[in-house]
């Protein structure tokens, strides 16, 4: 199944995706069955993302090669990190660059794991059933802004920052898929999905062992590489099995 967010008169509605129509639904499938309540085409929706996680963990360095590119040391462990809501988008909508970024300014392409239970001292097993489906992100990074800020506030989570979408994917073996990254639709970078130090069921038992997860939670699990961006492009994030995330690049303040 594929489930998604959009908004219908201007309210967000979860929706169960097909073909070409977009089945609109009662309640949120991460916490019951929902009714069908509608049908709208699925050609010209406004995709929001796909959840609004109640907490946002985001794994970084889970790659080998990006690891070797950033000449960095291989976590020995499993270790979170976290990123603001205010920053996610939609399928489709503008990552805006701001006007004073300088610098690299990139895009990293990450599989995203959307938690659907309650989770506390989860078993490796308990932490796969846990997972409700996939989505992807797009991990939009201003480089020098994440040199000069003792934390992560601005470059990695200002508005726009983080595309997500455009749905979740219930019906899927995540990790065996390939990850392709296409900006104007040429191929920037492609690599093997589930190639990672940790995969994301490590994890989820590392965080639950101190932290409770929640239905609606999401985990980005890294990316293998990165590319630049600059405003007039488009950027294009394709997971095998799971679909297409794309969103053009703006500049701030102009809005086309």
């Amino acid at each position: 199944m594929r489930y998604a967010r959009i908004a219908v008169a201007g309210q967000p509605v979860w929706g169960r995706v097909g073909e070409r129509d977009i089945e609109l639904l009662s309640g949120s499938p991460l916490t019951g069955t929902p009714d069908v309540v509608g049908t709208v085409p699925a050609d010209g929706a406004h995709w929001l993302p796909p959840v609004v996680p109640p907490v946002f963990y985001a794994v970084g360095l889970n790659y080998p090669r990006h690891i070797a590119h950033a000449g960095a040391t291989t976590p020995a462990r499993p270790e979170v990190g976290y990123r603001a809501n205010n920053a996610l988008t939609g399928h489709r909508s503008p990552i805006v660059k701001p006007a004073d970024v300088e610098g690299r300014f990139e895009a990293e392409p990450e599989l995203v794991a959307v938690i659907g239970r309650t989770l506390r001292h989860a078993t490796r097993e308990e932490a796969r059933d846990a997972v409700f489906g996939w989505t992807i992100g797009n991990d939009v990074s201003a480089r020098t802004w994440q040199h000069q800020d003792r934390t992560f506030w601005r470059s990695k989570n200002s508005d726009t920052f983080k595309p997500m979408g455009p749905w979740i994917e219930t019906d899927v073996d995540a990790l065996a898929q390939t990850t392709t990254l296409r900006v104007n639709g040429e191929t920037r970078a492609a690599f093997a999905t589930g190639d990672m130090v940790f995969d994301p069921f490590a994890y989820i038992v590392a965080i639950t062992r101190y932290l409770t997860m929640h239905p609606g939670d999401v985990l980005w699990m890294g990316a293998e590489a990165v590319c630049a961006i600059a405003p007039g492009d488009t950027v294009d994030i394709e997971i095998g099995g799971i679909g297409v995330l794309s969103n053009p690049v703006h500049p701030e303040g102009n809005p086309s």
